[in-house]
């Protein structure tokens, strides 16, 4: 009776590597889940970035959407590759897009130091020192770009940095 009790631990661990294995044969590393997408933006109250305070005026993002599309990128002075996306962000802007930025879990004097030292893309930076509108919005990490329509709606998004024109000309496309 010993032995099989001796015996069980590794059928257990036999038996869990063979699920592991069936599921990594199924499971597609690429896969980035856009649950968000043809959801309403979220209705999360942030302060509003003024020079390196956060605060005192408030708003939350799908407000800032309404009327007129626009480019939400959940972003962080903290994140190198945030500092990579910069320039393609620096060029939508000049296009003319109209971007949101909100800054995930970072302190706002290190946000606007950010800002000051590589330029501004966004027409106005929310601060999300929580981290809430992150989970609102169902972000894995930053950067992560959402392209909101104007009724509010999240129509299209990019988990990872702007770094190719496909997902910059996939989201600007999304707003039209």
């Amino acid at each position: 009776m010993m032995r099989w009790l001796a015996v069980i631990p590794l059928v257990v661990l036999a038996a869990l590597a063979l699920l592991f294995v069936g599921w990594s044969l199924r499971h597609d590393p690429t896969y980035k889940p856009d649950a968000a997408v043809g959801q309403p933006a979220p209705e999360r109250v942030l302060p509003v970035l003024v020079g390196s305070v956060a605060g005192p005026s408030n708003v939350d993002v799908k407000t800032v959407a309404m009327g007129q599309p626009v480019i939400v990128n959940m972003f962080a002075s903290w994140c190198a590759p945030c500092r990579v996306e910069h320039p393609k962000l620096m060029a939508l802007k000049a296009r003319g897009v109209r971007i949101i930025g909100v800054a995930y879990k970072d302190e706002p004097e290190a946000t606007a130091k950010m800002l000051e030292d590589l330029g501004n893309p966004f027409d106005m930076v929310l601060v999300d020192h929580e981290g809430r509108a992150g989970l609102d919005l169902g972000i894995s990490g930053v950067p992560e770009s959402f392209a909101v329509d104007r009724t509010g709606r999240i129509v299209a998004k990019s988990s990872g940095p702007l770094t190719n024109d496909a997902d910059v000309e996939r989201l600007v496309a999304a707003l039209k």
